[in-house]
């Protein structure tokens, strides 16, 4: 018998390789393959033009756009965080010598919570990095404030928030800084890839600098800087997304308001809301397995991925649970009921451009089988 292919819970988006070919030949033609070349400015333009901002710097990834983002704004002392993310966001910190501070997270969005952030500020206190969960802005307006009336920076790390929007515009315009990632599990994919939405050409200047060994030219260094470079094999596959990127957004919405329609009868099972004004890109979709569903959150992982449903636990176990943090006293678990209680029960269902209807319709069906057998 041949065994059942998996579904993964996220599949990177890849146009037809044909239309790839004419991108490495111009490359092979050029001999460029770094160093800010002709397919690293078309893409930088491109963005810029797509998200609605005025400013991008590309990187080699996400995790080092956000180390350089900390670098750029000289970020020292302590930074308030959230514990529900992937663990970059706070290594990004550790590597620049900062200290973590986390703070519990709102219970519908799981999103940094504005209430509990001002109780966290200290002298030592610098920036705020709040995460768009989900792809879900964070309450920015709120979080702006509280940054304003105690003089601190603003990081946004927007790794889940490509091309999402509200009735103002990008998302990606708020905070002194806000940093993407292109990675191959991203809506919007370079392979590997990251980058920081800068505010201003200055900014940008100076982060340009950064991602480059500090280069201003060929015999000047203004700065430590590091090699955060995208090279340009990455870049042109970036040019390609974005002539799919509609049509893959399109088709994440669908597979997001069929999985909302067949699994609104399953006791104990709930999708985290939407917020109307809100322009999304269907990054993930998480579900949560509550007290009143048959089975315990962990044995629905384990029977779905024996069923070779390849769904996994966004975000568990909490940034605070590791063993760098957990020391922390912002770490300790009474400290953040909250996003512990979403990393008991919090499960991510696969959703990507190539995921079909009748596999969306299996994996609700087995949703629903287990729970009746279960009860029964």
């Amino acid at each position: 018998m041949i065994p059942k292919k998996p579904t993964p819970v996220t599949s990177p988006l890849l146009p037809p390789l044909e239309e790839f070919v004419p991108y490495l030949e111009r490359i092979w033609e050029s001999r460029i393959l770094t160093n800010g070349g002709s397919m690293h400015q078309a893409l930088e333009k491109a963005l810029c033009a797509y998200l609605g901002v005025e400013h991008i710097a590309l990187f080699a990834n996400g995790t080092l756009a956000l180390v350089t983002a900390l670098q750029s704004l000289r970020i020292t002392g302590e930074v308030i965080t959230t514990p529900y993310s992937f663990v970059a966001t706070a290594h990004s910190l550790l590597w620049n010598g900062i200290k973590p501070v986390f703070v519990d997270v709102d219970p519908v969005t799981f999103n940094l919570d504005p209430a509990r952030i001002e109780a966290a500020i200290t002298p030592q206190t610098t920036a705020i990095m709040p995460v768009h969960c989900y792809g879900t802005p964070c309450d920015v307006d709120a979080i702006g404030r509280i940054a304003d009336n105690y003089n601190l920076r603003v990081i946004y790390d927007a790794a889940h928030a490509f091309a999402v929007g509200d009735t103002r515009g990008s998302v990606l315009r708020h905070g002194d800084l806000s940093v993407l990632s292109f990675h191959a599990t991203k809506v919007f994919n370079t392979f590997e890839g990251g980058a920081i939405i800068c505010p201003d050409a200055r900014t940008k200047q100076r982060i340009d600098h950064l991602k480059n060994f500090g280069f201003v030219n060929e015999t000047t260094v203004v700065a430590p800087g590091i090699n955060g470079k995208m090279n340009e094999v990455s870049a042109a596959f970036g040019l390609l997304q974005l002539k799919h990127i509609d049509r893959a957004l399109e088709r994440r919405a669908a597979i997001d308001a069929l999985y909302r329609q067949r699994l609104a009868g399953i006791a104990g099972i709930r999708c985290l809301a939407r917020p109307a004004d809100v322009r999304h890109n269907h990054a993930y979709f998480p579900v949560l397995v509550g007290d009143d569903y048959p089975l315990q959150r962990d044995e629905l992982y384990h029977l779905l991925r024996a069923e070779h449903i390849l769904v996994r636990r966004y975000f568990y176990p909490l940034i605070s649970e590791f063993p760098m943090y957990r020391g922390f006293a912002s770490a300790a678990p009474d400290n953040l009921p909250v996003a512990h209680a979403a990393a008991r029960q919090v499960l991510c269902l696969p959703i990507h451009p190539d995921l079909c209807d009748a596999e969306v319709g299996r994996i609700c069906e087995l949703l629903t089988a287990h729970a009746r057998v279960r009860a029964a």
